[in-house]
């Protein structure tokens, strides 16, 4: 057994700790005597990876966040970091975000230790430079969610082996976080192989669709559209398509074998010593439901007017959301679902997509799920491409992509209901084809599709929706009125205790 030496910096950056690490703080983050083959860069990609599928980032923390951030989830909890995240009264020292912030950082270090370790490995390029190309692509992927949320922020790109640097790290501009992004990926793009053994291992498809989804965020739209415009060209040799059931992406029994998606977070048969596991199906499933053992923890639940201004005819609503359980015994709708007696369940439809399939590894409430989740599919490249073309007066192109997706939507398949009653559903004239299309199209069509999986809130940060003319967070909005809601929201704050640690990441972002 090789026995890492490391220490975690002042800022929250750690190499994620294991049975077989040993902690020195006074010890050194370095590649030295370690990295000697390419598998020993796969170790530490490997690393970078797991702390994705970790509680504090995709898990639970982050992924709630953005759920209770967007407009489709409302909350049904009185725990402060929840409320503030989901009235925009969010401060510094929210829970959430002291959670999910130094998980992110270990993950780019862990990166940033292989990509500085295949440095020692001496051997051809051509081997060495596709295992190498996985750092560069996690450590692009946890970066573009940061500069996100929370605009400029401290960028670090090598192990950082001395104190006093660590404590002196200052932030960088969120365009020059992005240019790193950029340069990442395109790394990535040329030495990632064409397929993977699987989704959660990064291919060439998936850096080239991140590349088309940073620069649909930053508003290039003719490189937005080139590059996933190449993934769809090239669906064939990447092994892309869109699945036949769109149930099948949310379940975690047939999810390995499906084409859709790109570049996945794979929970299949993980458990944390520190139970830091996936956790989003009991936090958005039913309280008292008989699945899973007793149900969910009725969290993060959608209001009604998510599910009534979604057409019947759509599939997605089907799969998407629960509206008929059994709860204590008893089959009802959505409407007594309050039956638990609990004083979070709510009368309200609840998030289906990872409660009704979670697969063999399921624990009690569906937690440790055997589900992979998608981070971007095939799906996404389509929606992006429409966005883009309509924004370059490509309508036709634009059409033919939206309408590709939407068609998937209107093929039914097989489902299930809250009361684990197998049913199909049949096909649909709903949604039809568009004829036009505006970029508001687009933007809806994205809200349905991705719906609860993390997108939406990055969706109204980048076209600043809760602002005139969309006003999502308006009287009219799904959830009504959000009071406290204001443009600086469009960002987090940067984490109060690593400012205590390390004033240069001042000033902390307006309006907190």
């Amino acid at each position: 057994m090789k026995i890492y030496k490391y220490f975690f910096l002042l800022v929250g950056l750690s190499i994620m700790g294991c049975s077989d690490l040993e902690e020195e703080p006074v010890g050194l983050l370095a590649p030295d005597g370690f990295f000697q083959t390419t598998d020993d860069i796969q170790v530490a990609v490997d690393g970078a990876l797991t702390h994705a599928i970790n509680e504090k980032f995709w898990g639970r923390k982050l992924s709630i966040a953005l759920m209770l951030r967007s407009d489709m989830v409302d909350l049904a909890s009185t725990q402060t970091r929840r409320v503030e995240m989901n009235e925009f009264t969010t401060l510094a020292s929210n829970g959430m975000i002291s959670e999910f912030w130094p998980r992110t950082y270990q993950g780019i270090a862990a990166a940033n230790l292989a990509i500085a370790g295949a440095e020692d490995v001496e051997i051809d390029a051509d081997i060495k430079n596709p295992v190498t190309a996985q750092a560069y692509f996690a450590r692009a992927f946890y970066y573009f969610h940061l500069v996100r949320l929370f605009g400029d922020i401290p960028y670090i790109d090598a192990p950082v082996t001395d104190v006093d640097i660590a404590t002196s790290i200052s932030k960088t501009s969120a365009a020059d976080v992005y240019a790193n992004i950029i340069a990442d990926l395109e790394y990535a793009k040329i030495w990632l192989p064409n397929t993977t053994t699987s989704r959660a291992i990064p291919s060439k498809a998936a850096a080239s669709s991140y590349l088309a989804l940073v620069y649909l965020t930053q508003g290039e739209w003719q490189k937005a559209f080139n590059e996933s415009k190449e993934v769809i060209d090239n669906k064939g040799i990447y092994n892309l398509g869109l699945d036949s059931n769109f149930q099948n992406l949310f379940n975690g029994d047939v999810i390995d074998i499906s084409i859709e998606p790109i570049f996945s977070l794979d929970y299949n048969n993980f458990e944390a010593e520190d139970n830091a596991y996936d956790q989003i199906a009991p936090m958005t499933g039913i309280r008292g439901d008989d699945r899973n053992s007793g149900g969910g923890w009725s969290v993060a639940v959608p209001t009604l007017a998510v599910y009534t201004t979604w057409d019947a005819g759509d599939y997605r609503r089907a799969v998407s959301l629960d509206d008929v359980a059994s709860i204590n015994g008893s089959v009802v709708d959505y409407t007594n679902f309050a039956i638990s007696g609990h004083a979070h369940a709510k009368n309200n439809p609840y998030i289906a997509k990872y409660m009704r399939y979670p697969g063999a590894f399921a624990r009690g409430s569906g937690r440790a799920t055997s589900h992979n989740y998608s981070m971007i599919r095939y799906a996404e490249v389509l929606l992006i491409a429409a966005e883009s073309a309509v924004e370059l007066g490509d309508t036709g192109s634009a059409l033919t992509y939206i309408n590709e997706v939407r068609a998937r939507a209107r093929m039914g398949g097989a489902t299930k209901t809250g009361a684990d009653v197998e049913y199909t559903v049949a096909e649909s004239a709903v949604p039809a084809d568009l004829t036009t299309v505006t970029v508001a199209d687009v933007l809806e069509e994205r809200r349905l599709e991705f719906a609860f999986e993390g997108k939406r809130w990055y969706d109204i940060v980048r076209r600043q929706m809760g602002d005139s003319p969309y006003d999502v967070y308006g009287a009219s909005g799904l959830e009504g009125e959000k009071q406290y809601f204001t443009s600086d929201d469009y960002l987090l704050p940067l984490p109060l205790d690593e400012l205590q640690r390390n004033p240069n990441l001042l000033p902390q972002n307006p309006g907190y």
